[in-house]
């Protein structure tokens, strides 16, 4: 008598034994850990590669608004005497360049410059002074750092976020040399501003940016 394995046909499901359904089981699982491990890794890696790219791109920004403002900061008098043209930790309405309305937080540093248009009708020059306030901004949850502009007068004309990735825990840092002190009428040949830079994706430490600006007029 033939067996029963031998009267299957080609077209026989009898399925798995629970030794085969076993054997695959203890596979998958020596398979998926590693291959998990792999996925995770490569998900945190690719979520701190794009922190450091915010961060990168924050730190370009504000290193370039900031190298073109201390550039020109400077302000004078009508007898082109210096005056002090930079503030530090002065409320919007506060000190000799008020910049902002009620609300604007108080301002980390605040600089001045002359800018001077002529008439072409009577050749007349005349000089506005623009203030440039750096202020630090809670916006959704996210610590950021504005740079408002006003010309002439406390109306803000423009308002451009620097960095949207700023440490809340460490605030802007400013500092000067030759003098070093920073609000002086002998305004400061070197102002470097100091941000820590920290996207919440980031696992590593936080990334600290040095904004570094040279004043193209002369101190005296």
């Amino acid at each position: 008598m033939r067996s029963r394995a031998g009267l299957r046909g080609p077209g026989a499901e009898d399925g798995f034994t629970l030794v085969e359904l076993l054997l695959v089981i203890v596979i998958m699982g020596i398979i998926t850990v590693p291959l998990s491990d792999v996925v995770i890794g490569y998900l945190k890696n690719s979520d701190t590669t794009t922190a450091r790219l915010i961060e990168s791109h924050d730190a370009q920004i504000a290193s370039a608004y900031w190298a073109q403002d201390v550039a020109s900061v400077g302000t004078r008098s009508a007898t082109n005497v210096p005056k002090q043209s930079v503030e530090t930790n002065v409320a919007y309405n506060a000190g000799l360049y008020a910049c902002g309305g009620a609300g604007t937080p108080t301002a980390i540093v605040r600089l001045a410059w002359d800018d001077f248009s002529m008439d072409p009708a009577t050749n007349v020059v005349t000089a506005t002074v623009v203030r440039v306030a750096y202020v630090v901004e809670l916006v959704a949850g996210a610590t950021e750092l504005h740079r408002l502009r006003c010309q002439g007068s406390a109306a803000v004309v423009s308002d451009v976020t620097l960095a949207h990735v700023l440490d809340p825990s460490t605030p802007p840092v400013l500092t000067c040399a030759t003098p070093t002190t920073c609000t002086t009428a002998v305004v400061p040949v070197t102002l470097s501003l100091t941000l820590t830079l920290k996207d919440p994706l980031n696992q590593d430490a936080a990334y600290v940016v040095p904004l570094t600006g040279q004043r193209r007029q002369s101190p005296s």
